[in-house]
């Protein structure tokens, strides 16, 4: 232990710092934490104090991180994913295959497409608990943040598991009700005339997607948001037209593929995991069941 530190802190003031930096406010930090802000504030203070560090200062809006916060959160998060591992591996063992897997997925494999998934799932094992994470973004597998990941690319760790499962295709499909008011555009140079869902801030898959698809670009998009869910509800409710995953589209009746001969795009989706996680059984068959589950929606179009 360093010669500046009173003692060692406990991991629980990781977990309420990190909760204070995210909201910016005791108060609210013990509301997601289901903690009083009595005790929120003992556990910065009592960090504060095993550190020797000041981490907050009061503001006109709630607390303000220091420079020392800031570059501590890194390795507080890391401190906050290997206990929450710690706990998910320490509940799996008994009799059976038990305990919590956590999966990180996008938001529209999340929402649309898991949750059958895993209803069967925990039918075959109640004892099965899953945590699931909407993200886009690539959980960090090796520092145990998910036990899964779905993933729209390869991953090239060597201390992963990755099984791919295929091309997850999209198309452009819009709602009978808005193609009936505005008409079917006879090709992509027609798609400035209507309606068009897409991102609203620019990224490296976006700028990517518009110098394939010029057409696409923000300044054309007649409904912008970074939200996956929100742009697949738009397309759902007839905004206009947009990119959704054909699966998806094939069980509502109502939508109608727009452009099939002039755009698709395929995502090429991998299932993951570290592989110090192959022997356990609660991952063994969470991962089987997911990779099955995610090749027979494939298979539905």
């Amino acid at each position: 232990m360093h010669t500046f530190m009173k003692r060692e802190p406990n991991w629980e003031w990781y977990r309420t710092f990190l909760s204070v930096l995210e909201t910016g406010s005791l108060s609210a930090a013990g509301r997601s934490m289901g903690l009083t802000q009595p005790t929120v504030g003992r556990h910065i203070d009592s960090l504060e104090e095993a550190l020797s560090l000041k981490l907050f200062t009061r503001s006109f809006d709630g607390f303000a991180p220091t420079d020392a916060a800031l570059e501590l959160k890194p390795y507080a998060a890391g401190v906050a994913a290997t206990s929450a591992a710690l706990l998910r591996v320490a509940s799996s063992y008994g009799s059976g295959v038990r305990g919590s897997v956590r999966v990180t997925a996008s938001e529209v494999i999340g929402v649309e497409v898991l949750p059958p998934i895993v209803a069967a799932l925990r039918d075959e094992h109640p004892e099965l608990t899953v945590e699931l994470v909407l993200s886009n973004k690539a959980d960090d597998l090796l520092h145990r943040e998910a036990d899964i990941a779905v993933r729209g690319f390869r991953p090239t760790q060597d201390a992963l598991v990755a099984t791919r499962v295929g091309n997850i295709e999209l198309g452009l499909f819009a709602h009978e009700r808005y193609l009936a008011a505005h008409g079917i555009p006879k090709s992509l140079d027609e798609l400035h005339r209507h309606a068009i869902v897409g991102y609203d801030r620019g990224t490296a898959f976006t700028r990517q997607f518009e110098d394939q698809y010029p057409m696409f670009t923000r300044a054309a998009l007649g409904f912008r948001t970074d939200s996956d869910l929100a742009q697949l509800a738009a397309i759902r409710a007839g905004v206009g037209i947009g990119g959704c995953q054909s699966g998806l589209a094939a069980r509502n009746k109502s939508l109608v593929r727009v452009l099939p001969d002039a755009f698709t795009y395929a995502m090429d989706t991998w299932i993951a995991m570290h592989e110090d996680l192959r022997e356990s059984a609660r991952c063994a068959v969470t991962f089987a069941a997911i990779v099955a589950g995610l090749k027979a929606y494939i298979q539905e179009v």
